[in-house]
């Protein structure tokens, strides 16, 4: 059983930065929008990546490490490609919904035990109330599927001060959250290679294999 875990923040909060630390042994992004990292360190990257790229890959994986770089695209994407042969129904939004959770339940049904995918997202603030929350497209996921809800981490990117750091609990506004004692303290670094590791100790997640897995 693969883990997912989502990582959302706005434009420019330090996400895709947050990979810096990995080694290009340790993971492989596919990245839905952009072609290109925010600093010069090559990793192993997959430009312009779909939902089937990316369950090619997954289903077989060898790296303990897998970044969805603005998931949100995903579903963005797939909306714009609808709209432009015609489709702009509930039919469509359903697909939509279907398609991103099922992707979701394939990394926690499918995957090995040590093999965890992260789910770069923006994110979106209600005018009325402040809440920040995953940004999605329409109802059937905002009302429906709220992405949160499918991840037991979600940690949000943003600035403290002059600083990047992750929110790893809620204080009101957000929807993050991790489990009791994974991390110290409701703010960590914004590097997601300690996080990795963290998530790896938490739950006694052994070293990635390829020939195991």
């Amino acid at each position: 059983m693969g883990l997912p875990v989502l990582v959302m923040g706005e434009s420019g909060a330090g996400k895709t930065y947050s990979l810096k630390n990995f080694e290009s042994e340790e993971v492989s992004i596919f990245s839905v929008e952009k072609s290109r990292l925010p600093f010069q360190k090559k990793l192993p990257l997959m430009a312009h990546a779909k939902y089937q790229d990316i369950m090619n890959v997954l289903a077989k994986p060898n790296k303990g490490a897998y970044v969805i770089d603005d998931s949100q695209y995903l579903l963005v994407n797939e909306m714009f490609d609808g709209m432009n042969a015609g489709v702009n129904n509930f039919d469509m939004y359903k697909k939509l919904a279907m398609n991103f959770r099922n992707l979701v339940h394939y990394i926690n049904d499918k995957l090995p035990d040590n093999v965890v995918v992260y789910f770069l997202h923006h994110t979106e603030t209600d005018k009325n109330t402040g809440k920040i929350t995953a940004k999605t497209v329409g109802k059937m996921l905002s009302d429906v599927l709220t992405v949160e809800g499918c991840f037991d981490i979600v940690l949000l990117a943003r600035l403290e001060g002059t600083e990047h750091v992750f929110q790893t609990q809620t204080d009101g506004i957000s929807t993050c959250k991790s489990p009791e004692g994974m991390f110290e303290g409701n703010t960590i670094p914004n590097d997601l290679k300690f996080v990795h590791e963290s998530i790896k100790k938490y739950y006694g997640l052994k070293p990635f294999n390829k020939q195991e897995n």
